[in-house]
């Protein structure tokens, strides 16, 4: 199980990286009127060796998550996804930083490594493959596992959209924006395990137990009337005093100071609070649906759910920002900011910068 399991996340991670890549190159095509080849094939290897390589590392530590939980009666489901999720954003940002660094240094010179690079991969596609086609726990996933993969590359890709616009207007919105996708995604990613724990424990797959409905209100759902409403509040609950500690750490490492007061603590917690509660709802919502149509949510709903996550939280978070600076306290800046005269938040009585970049402030051309 292991083995197969091991060789299906090579499989998937392969393909999905040169997918995205090429999602990628297309947006900045679009975006730049441009396409360099060279920048074309730092990325893909760049992708290519960061997928395979984050996930092979991610494997073993999921592995060995779970049977030292299996050992200690802990719960893996408590543990194994959202200690997943948490190591593998910092050794996938970590790889691709440190590999696309590299090539681009030298890119003029060797450039034939990224060409040896690809086609490593493309070779040991054939062979992973193999191995999950003859692995009974893993046949069935190798063609029914690609819609979920897939639509969450193009759910994330939407968020990385807003992000990247956000960015480019919003002074410290890179800072906080790691946290509220990252808690979300986390906290849903153990719902959706329970959930699916549960269903396998107490039905068989396409048929919806007694206590249970596709379809519950909202109510019912996340706070009283099945089963799984006492792990959505425990998680509600919990992500309250988590998103505040870490705000507060955020701001200070980024600002060397405390800048961030009452407005900012509460619309971020509003934005916060309804990203995971809604993140919560479409788990009940896609897992009973999955258990319907006999789709494993063990393999499906995981993808679907953290995609979303950073979708909805960049989407919230850059309405929250918007927000602050409707009502004048913009996080980073001053609310009556100014160069030469120019009012860049349209109140011209100061002439100074007073936190912030210039840049960011320029970059938002409708208040110049």
């Amino acid at each position: 199980m292991i083995l197969g399991n091991i060789a299906l996340v090579q499989v998937q991670a392969t393909v999905a990286s040169f997918i995205v890549s090429m999602f990628a190159v297309a947006v900045g095509a679009i975006i730049n009127g441009t396409i360099i080849f060279d920048h074309v094939m730092l990325l893909t290897a760049s992708a290519m060796f960061t997928a395979t390589s984050s996930c092979f590392v991610l494997d073993f530590v999921l592995v060995a998550v779970i049977l030292i939980s299996s050992r200690t009666t802990m719960n893996p489901d408590n543990l194994a996804t959202p200690l997943a999720a948490s190591i593998g954003d910092v050794v996938s940002i970590s790889l691709l930083a440190g590999m696309a660094t590299l090539l681009f240094e030298n890119i003029d010179t060797h450039l034939w490594v990224t060409f040896v690079m690809v086609a490593v991969y493309v070779f040991l596609l054939p062979f992973w493959m193999l191995l999950v086609y003859r692995n009974k726990y893993t046949r069935s996933v190798l063609s029914t596992g690609w819609v979920p993969v897939l639509s969450a590359l193009f759910i994330s890709g939407m968020g990385g959209l807003v992000l990247d616009k956000a960015v480019g207007i919003f002074n410290g919105f890179v800072v906080f924006q790691p946290i509220i996708n990252g808690i979300g995604g986390n906290l849903v990613s153990v719902q959706a395990s329970k959930i699916s724990t549960m269903l396998h424990q107490s039905s068989i797959i396409g048929i919806i137990p007694p206590h249970a409905k596709i379809f519950e209100l909202p109510w019912k759902a996340l706070f009283r009337g099945v089963p799984y409403a006492r792990t959505a509040r425990i998680l509600i609950a919990m992500s309250i005093p988590g998103q505040v500690l870490f705000i507060f750490v955020a701001d200070y490492i980024h600002m060397s100071r405390s800048t961030i007061g009452v407005p900012f603590v509460l619309s971020y917690l509003f934005v916060s609070t309804l990203q995971i509660m809604l993140l919560l709802y479409i788990a009940h919502v896609i897992i009973h649906l999955m258990w319907k149509w006999k789709i494993d949510p063990d393999n499906s709903a995981i993808p679907y759910l953290t995609a979303l996550g950073d979708l909805f939280g960049s989407s919230f978070l850059m309405l929250a920002f918007l927000f602050l600076r409707s009502i004048g306290h913009p996080y980073g800046e001053k609310s009556t900011e100014t160069v030469d005269g120019f009012g860049l938040l349209s109140t011209p009585e100061m002439t100074t910068i007073s936190g912030g970049t210039l840049t960011d402030l320029i970059h938002d051309g409708s208040g110049i």
